[in-house]
């Protein structure tokens, strides 16, 4: 995207920011919001990021053939989203799980894969079986398993007012679905089964 785009599309939202501080009953111009667009626009655009990143740079060919049968995790990976219901943040931890089949992929780059969808306006289920279908097309291995644990503002701003909810979901794919020594062994290593008390 070219500069003056960038320039035309931030000035749309800051105008857009200013006039829905204005729908709410504020005044745009007063002191305290006066750079409140601007800094909502730079905002916005830093939790889309996602949708400018491109896969195959993120990952940058960091593929490596390796003799390894055993299952790989990156646990405890901390994301942030916006719902795509309410525009609110909802955030926690995704645990990533693969089994190589010839080929394992450098270990950072399974966060990043994280970032790049967790940057975009989602619902949690979907943003949990996109990681898995990334990991599944880029490694390809015998099998992907993807756990996220969030607390969604939109249930604990609004809504059910629920402080202390916990949102899970999970994809499994490959041998993680079809085998349930292997999706146990994955459960039991990131600790779902432990006491949150």
């Amino acid at each position: 995207m070219d500069s003056v785009t960038l320039d035309k599309k931030s000035v749309a939202i800051r105008d857009v920011i200013a006039q829905l501080l204005a729908l709410l009953g504020e005044d745009p111009n007063r002191e305290g919001l006066r750079k409140t667009p601007e800094r909502v626009e730079k905002a916005l655009e830093f939790f889309t990021r996602g949708y400018t990143q491109n896969l195959r740079d993120v990952l940058n060919g960091a593929l490596f053939s390796v003799p390894y049968e055993e299952m790989i995790i990156v646990k405890d990976i901390d994301f942030f989203s916006l719902c795509e219901h309410h525009l609110l943040p909802f955030f926690g931890k995704c645990h990533v799980a693969y089994v190589p089949n010839g080929k394992v992929i450098g270990l950072s780059k399974l966060p990043r894969l994280v970032e790049v969808f967790s940057r975009r306006l989602q619902v949690q289920e979907r943003l949990t079986t996109q990681i898995a279908e990334a990991v599944q097309e880029a490694v390809n291995p015998l099998g992907v398993a993807v756990v996220m644990e969030a607390k969604h503002l939109c249930m604990i701003m609004r809504g059910v007012e629920k402080q202390n909810t916990l949102a899970v979901t999970s994809a499994m794919l490959g041998v993680f679905r079809k085998d349930p020594k292997c999706r146990a062994e994955f459960l039991s290593l990131i600790g779902q089964n432990r006491d949150r008390g």
